[in-house]
């Protein structure tokens, strides 16, 4: 079945440089790029984001991370997109992370670490209404 999923390359890797190339290892591992646009978000759009983490001790941190330089958003879909991302993708701490992964290939840290990809169906849905209206997801 198709599903789709929602990605984000994260201001430490657009700042790098290395969207294109993480673009290019899901588009790769076989995604269909939904909807796609490059975005500078404010600390409150990214504490309305991460609310689900707004309890914890690095959810500040987090938040000025995220708004801290332009971020590429996403929707991808294709069977199994959720788990399949979330596998490209690797570790949320790139040391843990697998060889030919997108966090062992282009992060730096755990909070530095790329991408963004959503755990589940429920999380998905969320975030991809967040993000993009109806309209934008042709």
């Amino acid at each position: 079945m198709t599903q789709r999923t929602f990605s984000i390359i994260k201001p430490d890797a657009v700042r790098k440089g290395y969207t294109g190339a993480i673009l290019a290892e899901i588009d790769k591992a076989g995604f269909k790029i939904v909807s796609l646009k490059k975005a500078s978000i404010s600390k409150p759009q990214a504490q309305g984001f991460y609310h689900v983490h707004s309890e914890r001790p690095f959810f500040s941190d987090l938040c000025d991370f995220m708004s801290s330089g332009p971020l590429v958003l996403m929707v991808l879909e294709k069977e199994n997109a959720i788990a399949d991302l979330r596998k490209l993708m690797g570790a949320t701490n790139p040391a843990n992370a697998e060889e030919g992964t997108i966090r062992k290939k282009f992060a730096g840290s755990i909070q530095e670490n790329a991408i963004h990809g959503s755990d589940a169906e429920d999380t998905a849905a969320f975030e991809i209404g967040y993000w993009f209206a109806g309209y934008e997801l042709v």
